[in-house]
């Protein structure tokens, strides 16, 4: 983009000006940060009581009308959607992950309960076998090798179940190849032509999992790492080809997970495909915020809100944290 010369230099110059007063700095804000850019992730859970989850200060597994409750709330609050993550029994879990195909399975109730009490609360589900399975990988496994072909079959039959309870966005969260084309094309296949299809189409192979792993009880069950299917960390070109790939098989959004350490990956993806692109604030990325601040190391508000800034100032169109309403709460 072209430029003016630049004006002058000091004293004629002060770019202190347009920070001088809040006012200011508000009205020539580059980036603006409002509850309408978050999505929140929701661990839901059987029973009637909710169950905090240890390394996540300040999350807690929700039953389902704790689950309901918390939605009201948070539509209230003027956040658009939630994502839905499940904490299946053990005894529930299998080799092949079945229950995940399962009609009324607990993504399905509680996807068909919220959608119910809040119908204009957006729906976000997810689309992998990790939660579902007795290994804890995001496919079919044998002979220590996730299938991907298998996998998918496994996969289609999971995102038109849960598109019938009532899901307005399916997430393929697995990193398998050729899934998303798989699902457009049994959802458009089924009459389900409106469902958006959001493609975790750059997740990295991360060390920054780990809470999320215990909120949805996999820790400990993983067998081996996700190294197969889930992106080097060292790789920014391979994003870009995964992301086209995803858009080309009918993805309608794109995802970058983790988000803080991926802030170059956003700008590329953004600024190559110009398609709404999110990033997702992962457990280990908000547990460090939370950490910190029960030591005394850091103010959490203020932590949290200049992170999710830099997502919308590195070009994300919206960001998942679990932090959503304490963020729609502060700008409100």
């Amino acid at each position: 983009m072209s430029r003016l010369p630049f004006p002058g230099a000091f004293p004629t110059t002060r770019p202190r000006r347009l920070r001088s007063d809040g006012w200011i700095r508000e009205l020539v804000a580059e980036t603006r940060l409002g509850p309408g850019d978050l999505i929140w992730p929701i661990f839901v859970v059987e029973g009637d009581q909710r169950q905090p989850v240890e390394s996540l200060p300040g999350v807690d597994r929700l039953d389902l009308a704790s689950a309901v409750e918390a939605c009201r709330r948070a539509r209230d609050l003027g956040i658009p959607a939630v994502a839905i993550f499940p904490m299946i029994d053990r005894a529930l879990r299998s080799e092949d992950g079945a229950e995940a195909c399962r009609e009324g399975n607990l993504v399905c109730r509680a996807t068909a309960a919220i959608k119910a009490a809040v119908p204009d609360l957006g729906i976000m589900v997810d689309v992998a076998l990790d939660p579902f399975t007795s290994h804890g990988h995001d496919g079919v496994l044998r002979d220590g090798r996730v299938l991907n072909d298998e996998t998918v079959e496994i996969l289609v039959r999971q995102a038109l179940v849960q598109a019938a309870a009532g899901a307005d966005i399916v997430a393929p969260s697995d990193m398998m190849d050729g899934r998303i084309g798989a699902v457009r094309a049994a959802l458009d296949g089924t009459g389900r032509q409106d469902v958006k299809i959001m493609a975790y189409s750059a997740k990295y192979a991360s060390a920054f999992y780990g809470p999320f792993r215990d909120a949805v009880g996999s820790t400990g069950v993983l067998v081996g790492d996700k190294k197969t299917y889930q992106m080097d960390s060292a790789n920014s070109d391979e994003a870009l080809r995964e992301v086209e790939l995803d858009l080309r098989e009918g993805a309608d959004m794109v995802m970058v997970k983790p988000g803080l350490p991926y802030l170059d990956i956003i700008r590329r993806v953004r600024d190559g495909f110009g398609v709404p692109t999110f990033a997702y604030q992962v457990s280990g990325e908000y547990a460090m915020l939370r950490a910190a601040a029960q030591n005394g190391w850091l103010d959490y508000p203020k932590a949290l809100l200049e992170v999710l800034t830099a997502f919308k100032r590195a070009g994300a169109a919206g960001v998942l944290t679990y932090g959503a309403v304490d963020a729609a709460q502060l700008i409100g």
